[in-house]
């Protein structure tokens, strides 16, 4: 597992994207989508059109990261175009990439039985 400081903010980059690419061009879209700089430190978060894949990108002061994750099954949850940029918490993020509703994630956490 790598750790990313606590203080880090994670964006989401709504809707879908060509998932080909790799860290130069997700970082301009960084640039020009979300006017944000893609080198300050802080994880873009991007999805495939399927739902099933997220790249992320990170520059975390030493070089660039270019993280890649799909699910075997299911997709991710993510916000409609509608609501244009979504910061989340790294602890949401986490849920995020286990598959878990990041939004609500005691309503998708449910205790095993004993007895």
């Amino acid at each position: 597992m790598i750790a990313i400081p606590g203080n880090v903010k994670v964006w989401l980059a709504t809707g879908h994207t060509d998932m080909r690419r790799g860290f130069p061009s997700l970082a301009r879209l960084v640039q020009g989508s979300l006017q944000r700089d893609p080198h300050a430190g802080d994880l873009y978060v991007f999805r495939g059109r399927r739902g099933d894949l997220v790249k992320i990108i990170w520059h975390d002061g030493q070089g660039a990261c270019l993280f890649t994750k799909r699910l075997e099954r299911g997709r991710f949850l993510w916000p409609s175009l509608a609501d244009g940029v979504v910061t989340i918490s790294v602890a949401q993020l986490s849920y995020l990439l286990s598959g878990i509703d990041w939004r609500m994630p005691q309503a998708t956490w449910r205790p095993q039985a004993s007895g």
